[in-house]
């Protein structure tokens, strides 16, 4: 199963949106269309790649929009970028999302005792290649590590492209933890402080900091799965978030959307055009002590 990305406005200003097609031209949700599985008896999932490592353009799935395109998130009417705190730039994996998932925020988690953020269920890349956003990747899941931001379980998921020359040798967070040491502590650090020049406090975790082992994390993201499932059947509340697809609900479905609409919703937005520059500011690096 493939997939293909249409670029539109300008890159690096308010206006981009990267828009998502299947094999067939037909323009998809990369929220709800593409598929949670890429091989469903291994447990191998599909990631949709956001951010690509080293990057700082806090990008990511529109899921208030019509196909859901990527967008950079905003705030205060100015796009968002990771501040880089010493000694990691930007992000520092491949960073994105598995498909046909939900954090449902109506849903406390039972381990966590947080609701969930509203969001499809965050992945963490850890393998040698530097993706292109808006690729679609197979991943295995290795662990997962549950923070809390701002009082909403938002669990990363660590996964590694099937494809990756390591990936036959990593098979678990042990492994990680054995061949890349350093690293689940590089990503705790990142998470726990990546908002501090922001003005904000820096994050907690669940389960003292520790990661949980890929049979926990296949089961959070199969359970956030069942939630995805109940938003788009219409069985939970789905708010501001838009549930129109071109794949997965019946034509008579209020969250159908056709090709001609999707058509239309594409054609609405600006087409592509030059790359706006990135602020100076981004490049600045940010030092703390740890406690």
């Amino acid at each position: 199963m493939s997939f293909a990305v249409e670029e539109r406005g300008n890159p690096n200003s308010l206006n981009y949106r990267l828009f998502f097609k299947n094999a067939e031209g037909k323009y998809v949700s990369p929220f709800h269309d593409i598929p949670i599985f890429a091989e469903e008896s291994q447990n191998i999932f599909h990631m949709v790649v956001e951010v690509p490592r080293w990057t700082n353009a806090k990008m990511e799935i529109a899921t208030k929009d019509l196909l859901n395109p990527i967008k950079q998130d905003v705030k205060k009417g100015k796009l968002r970028y990771v501040a880089n705190v010493f000694p990691h730039k930007g992000y520092i994996w491949n960073y994105g999302a598995i498909p046909q998932t939900w954090e449902d925020p109506a849903h406390k988690d039972k381990d966590t005792g947080c609701c969930g953020d509203n969001d499809p269920i965050d992945v963490c890349e850890i393998g040698r290649k530097v993706c292109s956003r808006g690729e679609v990747i197979k991943v295995k899941a290795l662990g997962i590590l549950a923070m809390i931001d701002e009082g909403e379980t938002d669990w990363k998921v660590i996964a590694i492209n099937v494809e990756d020359p390591e990936a036959n040798d990593l098979n678990n967070i042990s492994d990680v933890r054995r061949l890349k040491p350093g690293f689940l502590e590089a990503t705790v650090d990142w998470f726990k402080m990546y908002k501090v020049p922001d003005g904000k406090p820096e994050n907690s975790f669940a389960f003292n900091e520790e990661f949980k082992d890929k049979d926990f994390a296949i089961e959070v993201i199969k359970s956030t799965h069942n939630l995805w499932k109940d938003l788009v059947s219409q069985k939970t509340s789905a708010g501001e978030l838009n549930c129109k697809n071109t794949c997965v609900s019946a034509s008579d479905s209020p969250y159908c959307c056709s090709a001609d609409e999707a058509t239309a919703a594409v054609c609405e937005t600006c087409s592509f055009g030059k790359e706006e520059p990135i602020p100076s500011s981004v490049d600045k690096w940010f030092y703390y002590e740890k406690k």
